[in-house]
């Protein structure tokens, strides 16, 4: 009686018998909502705080438009507009996205502490897949003093 003083057992509700057509239903709609409305960065590994474009004088007046985008990362990692990418499968996404255009133009934003060898072996499997211009992105310094925030 001084190990149990509530009493609290004779008052839960009995176990259930079986899992009833409810479980199996809830279970079924999660797995259906993963499926249609699911990303693949979902669980893949997203962008650190910690990512910094290079800077450099000029950026924004070399600027143009581009048809698709990779991050690159120190880690090895490669973010394109479908995920995660490795080596083997970037050739394959870069290959795809001039597949569907002739002119077809790549921005590349490597972080400040990625190697220029990285990016310039992303550079040369673009060319090879057909891009027409390939643009290492950059950002423009802060200009000290101007008081303008663009």
């Amino acid at each position: 009686m001084i190990a149990r003083p509530l009493d609290l057992a004779s008052r839960l509700q009995p176990a259930p018998r079986s899992l009833d057509v409810f479980f199996y239903v809830n279970v079924g709609l999660i797995a259906l909502f993963f499926a249609l409305f699911g990303s693949p960065f979902v669980l893949a590994p997203g962008l650190g705080v910690d990512f910094r474009i290079p800077q450099v004088a000029g950026a924004r007046t070399g600027a143009a438009s581009v048809t698709c985008y990779l991050t690159v990362m120190n880690s090895g990692q490669i973010l394109g507009g479908d995920g995660l990418l490795n080596w083997s499968q970037l050739e394959a996404w870069l290959k795809a996205k001039t597949a569907h255009d002739t002119h077809a133009s790549l921005l590349i934003r490597a972080g400040a502490d990625v190697p220029s060898a990285t990016v310039e072996r992303i550079i040369s499997m673009a060319h090879a897949s057909g891009f027409s211009s390939v643009i290492w992105g950059a950002e423009e310094p802060p200009s000290s003093g101007s008081g303008e925030n663009r």
